[in-house]
């Protein structure tokens, strides 16, 4: 019985955490936005991810001892992962509504599960279903995505977005048990700029800007702190005591957080169906949680 306690503080001690990543990342939305007007996204993304890099590594080197060569590809794995997820979403933005990239974004909140399910025979709790259900009411309504059953090439690109994050969700919960999580998360970083350096290469007119505007910095900095180190490290250390059901659930916090932020840092207005899938999409992470706790006190 103590044991049993002693778990559920640790597992709501981490979806409080990963509350806060998603709400770094909301958070970090709007500036993001304002930055990518001054220098392409896979430069941002170069920029962003080496330098998340280069400061984790500076906090990871007393663990260095540990680094072997199946946590370098396990890292290498994640880190490619991430990256294609961020692509796809890109290229999905090019073609269909933001709005619309935003809600089957969203949709690993239901191929979490399915993943779990089919290739690791892991039972989903009947809470965390009903959390991804309501959790998906609360996007939709949030993101205004009304045209969505129309399957074009940004649909098709966003799904294979949402499948990429998805992928990356449940592999981080399986490998952050596996290895020291500040060289994993190293190593991660350094894929995601390395490729982000290839796709920038490859497709943006400029790699590294000859000037850096003012929201530019803003944005490298609050997002390399804030919404990379601190994000990455806290998901990938504390998706250890929590499931990959529960913490899809959490990120869909991510834009309700960047919805209210624009609200006040970008005076962005938000209708009555944009403010109550915020509320629903709030319920949903409540379901699931309060959920474990009753069906843990079964047991």
């Amino acid at each position: 019985m103590k044991k049993i306690f002693i778990d559920k503080i640790k597992e709501f001690t981490a979806d409080i955490a990963l509350i806060s990543v998603a709400l770094s990342w909301g958070f970090t939305f709007v500036i993001v936005q304002d930055a990518i007007k001054d220098v392409p996204v896979f430069s941002f993304l170069f920029l962003r991810f080496t330098l998340a890099f280069i400061l984790m590594a500076l906090l990871s080197l007393k663990f260095i001892k540990e680094l072997s060569l199946d946590m370098v590809l396990s890292g290498v794995f994640l880190g490619a992962l991430f990256f294609l997820g961020y692509a796809f979403q890109t290229y999905g933005l090019t073609y269909t509504k933001s709005s619309v990239v935003a809600f089957i974004t969203g949709l690993n909140v239901i191929i979490v599960p399915l993943i779990v399910y089919l290739f690791f025979k892991e039972k989903v709790s009947i809470f965390s279903l009903m959390g991804a259900l309501i959790a998906l009411v609360g996007l939709w309504l949030l993101t205004g995505s009304k045209g969505i059953f129309s399957i074009g090439k940004g649909e098709f690109y966003s799904l294979l977005c949402a499948t990429f994050f998805a992928i990356h969700i449940v592999y981080t919960s399986k490998l952050s048990r596996e290895y020291n999580v500040f060289l994993l998360v190293s190593v991660e970083l350094l894929t995601v700029g390395l490729l982000s350096l290839v796709a920038s290469l490859a497709v943006d007119s400029v790699t590294i800007p000859s000037h850096f505007s003012k929201p530019l910095v803003i944005a490298l900095v609050a997002t390399v702190i804030f919404a990379t180190v601190y994000a990455l490290f806290v998901q990938t250390y504390m998706q250890q005591f929590t499931t990959p059901a529960k913490t899809a659930i959490i990120f869909t916090m991510e834009p309700a957080s960047a919805a209210v932020f624009s609200y006040f840092y970008a005076n962005e207005i938000l209708n009555g169906s944009q403010i109550a899938g915020g509320v629903i999409m709030i319920a949903a992470v409540l379901v699931s949680e309060v959920g474990s706790y009753l069906k843990s006190s079964k047991t």
